[in-house]
């Protein structure tokens, strides 16, 4: 967003800037990107969206995605993430997620799960490019221009020859934004990417794309944009391993621990987890941590894997968050203005 002129950054997409939260099954709740989010100016993370709604043979219910989409409004908008093959059922679900309050609706042909190419969904439908141009536009036909619908491939299913045939099929499916993560879906999250597909994805059409693959720290981003023309970049693992990555901020190891104290403390407050649980989840950050040296080694980011007591971990995450400077400012940022 031009915070001066009130401007979006591309015409017809509520994104406040360029730099996006990736939906990620089992991880991007509402309270995981609601703390996320609390960090950032808008300028900095210009949105979220949700975990996937899996969409099989019925329209899903506005209740549905009014959980999906979390209590809390935030000036970046949050997108509703559609998957599914069931024409019907995905026009009607793309109006209700409208009707429900999603600002944008995102249509996801990348997923790689066994449950996803049984069903025939997610990168499944990567072979028939006819077939996700079909997707999209029964879906922005849903919608009528209440809002943008945006689609999220991989670059192919086995091999990566026909992406220009994909982001073809996209745009003709009248989508306002392709995202394309850069891997098939046979090369999973494999450390190795190629960039080069996404510069592709970008050639093949007039649409703005997003680019997804391996941006794992905040330099990442603009070289991703500089290096393949892509308009905006999504962040996904590299936020589990440093929630900061979106502004770059350096922060220390009591703020890294005072996050994921954070993270226990709200995921409890759902009331829908107890204590081991939110423990547990959070631990799994741990996975991917890098911010604030609060890991320093292999052999320390092992030890926290390891343990096994949830009280025990949160003590010594106390342990760590206590330990700040005086003067040092609290967990969050001023929380970006609320959307109206």
């Amino acid at each position: 967003m031009n915070e001066a002129l009130g401007e979006p950054l591309v015409a017809g997409l509520p994104f406040t800037g360029p730099w996006l939260l990736a939906p990620m099954e089992g991880v991007t709740d509402p309270t995981f990107r609601d703390v996320v989010l609390a960090l950032h100016r808008p300028a900095d993370l210009g949105g979220a969206f949700t975990e996937f709604v899996r969409v099989v043979d019925r329209p899903k219910l506005e209740r549905e995605f009014r959980k999906h989409l979390g209590e809390r409004r935030w000036a970046m908008p949050v997108g509703v993430q559609l998957m599914g093959r069931h024409l019907d059922a995905l026009a009607a679900s793309a109006c209700t997620a409208v009707q429900a309050g999603a600002p944008l609706v995102d249509l996801n042909f990348g997923c790689p799960a066994k449950g996803a190419l049984a069903g025939c969904a997610g990168s499944a439908l990567l072979k028939e490019p006819r077939a996700v141009e079909e997707v999209v536009r029964v879906c922005v036909d849903a919608v009528r221009g209440a809002v943008p619908v945006t689609a999220k491939i991989r670059a192919g299913f086995d091999h990566a020859r026909g992406v220009e045939d994909l982001a073809r099929a996209v745009e003709a499916g009248g989508a306002a934004m392709l995202t394309i993560h850069c891997r098939t879906k046979q090369e999973l999250y494999q450390p190795e990417v190629d960039w080069t597909r996404i510069e592709r994805a970008v050639n093949a059409t007039s649409l703005p794309v997003c680019g997804n693959g391996s941006a794992l720290v905040h330099g990442d981003l603009e070289r991703m944009r500089r290096a393949t023309g892509c308009r905006f970049v999504m962040v996904g693992r590299g936020a589990l391993g440093d929630p900061w990555v979106f502004s770059g901020k350096q922060v220390t190891p009591a703020r890294a621990a005072r996050f994921l104290l954070a993270y226990v403390d709200a995921i409890i407050a759902t009331g829908r987890l107890g204590e081991h649980a939110a423990a547990s989840r959070s631990k799994q950050l741990f996975r991917y941590w890098t911010a604030g040296e609060l890991v320093k080694s292999e052999d320390e980011r092992r030890s926290w894997l390891r343990m096994q007591d949830p009280v025990e971990f949160i003590e010594r995450l106390r342990t760590v968050a206590t330990a700040a400077n005086p003067s040092e400012r609290s967990l969050h940022e001023r929380p970006a203005a609320v959307r109206t």
